[in-house]
C-alpha cells in the first residue's frame, strides 16, 4: 500500500511539472536577480535548445556587464503549448521566460539591458513582442491583454500601454538605428495599482523617455516575461535573435542598477 501511495505521489508531481511546464531555470545572478524564471508554454517540452541559452563573452557573445547574458532565438515553427495556450494552433511562435514573482501592488523598480544584433530583421506584419508585464486575468474587452508590452511591430523598440485600451497606445523608445548593434538600458519605476494614483516612469540609457500617470494594471497580479514572441504569423519568417542582460527587480533603484557600469 505504501509503495502504491509513493508511486501515486511521484506520478502527481511529475504530472504537475509536465502540464504546467514550470521547471525553474538556473539562471546566474550575473544576469538576473529578484525573480526566478521558467520556460513559457513548454507543456510538451517543445522549447528548442537554441531558444534560450546563457552565453559567455569569452565565446564572442555581447554582454552588458559581468561575463554572461541570455540569448533568445525564434525560428519559423517554434510554437509551444501550455494548459491555457496553444501557440501552434494560434499561429504564434515564441521562446520566452516567465517570471514566478507575481506583484499585486506597491512601488517597484524593474530593469533590463537589451541588445539587437545588427542583422535583426523587422518581420511586419507579423507582430514581434520582446517582453511584457503579463497578468493571469479573464477576458478584458474582446481579448486577454497584458497591461504592458514591448515590441518591434514597427521599426524600433516600443512600449504599448494596454491597461485600459485593448488595442493599446504605443510610444517609441528607440529608433531602429538606436537599437541595432549596441546595448540599451531600460529602467522602470512603477506603482502597481488598478487605481488612478498609479504611475510608470521609464528611462532609456538614463534619460526619461516615458512618464505615465494612472492605473498601471487591472485588479489581477502582474509578472514579467521576456524573450521573443511572434503573433499573427501568416508566413515563414527569418530567424530573430535578441540578447538580454541585467534583468532585475527590486524595491529600490540601487537593487536593480547599483552595479551597472556606464555604457560605452
Amino acid at each position: 500500500m505504501k509503495k502504491l501511495l509513493g508511486i501515486l505521489v511521484l506520478g502527481l508531481l511529475w504530472c504537475n511539472v509536465g502540464v504546467a511546464g514550470s521547471r525553474i531555470e538556473k539562471l546566474p545572478k550575473d544576469v538576473v536577480s529578484g525573480d526566478k524564471f521558467s520556460k513559457a508554454n513548454n507543456k510538451y517540452n517543445t522549447y528548442k535548445k537554441y531558444g534560450m541559452q546563457v552565453v559567455d563573452k569569452k565565446d564572442g557573445h555581447p554582454v552588458r556587464a559581468g561575463n554572461k547574458s541570455i540569448r533568445f532565438e525564434v525560428r519559423a515553427g517554434d510554437c509551444g503549448q501550455s494548459n491555457d495556450f496553444d501557440d501552434c494552433a494560434d499561429k504564434k511562435e515564441r521562446h520566452e521566460l516567465a517570471g514566478t514573482k507575481t506583484i499585486s501592488g506597491g512601488t517597484w523598480w524593474h530593469a533590463w539591458s537589451i541588445y539587437f544584433p545588427k542583422d535583426f530583421i523587422n518581420v511586419y506584419p507579423t507582430r514581434v513582442y520582446i517582453g511584457q508585464f503579463y497578468a493571469e486575468a479573464p477576458k478584458y474587452g474582446d481579448s486577454v491583454n497584458p497591461p504592458w508590452m514591448f515590441d518591434n511591430n514597427k521599426p524600433g523598440y516600443w512600449i504599448n500601454n494596454m491597461v485600459r485600451v485593448p488595442g493599446g497606445h504605443q510610444t517609441q523608445l528607440l529608433t531602429r538605428e538606436q537599437m541595432l548593434g549596441k546595448w540599451n538600458d531600460i529602467l522602470i519605476n512603477v506603482k502597481w495599482t488598478h487605481k488612478d494614483n498609479g504611475y510608470l516612469k521609464l528611462w532609456v540609457n538614463n534619460e526619461l523617455s516615458f512618464d505615465y500617470k494612472g492605473p498601471t494594471k487591472r485588479k489581477y497580479d502582474v509578472f514579467f516575461k521576456f524573450g521573443i514572441y511572434r503573433a499573427y504569423v501568416w508566413k515563414k519568417n527569418p530567424p530573430q535573435i535578441v540578447y538580454f542582460d541585467e534583468v532585475r527587480v527590486g524595491k529600490t533603484k540601487e537593487k536593480v542598477v547599483g552595479n551597472l557600469p556606464p555604457l560605452q
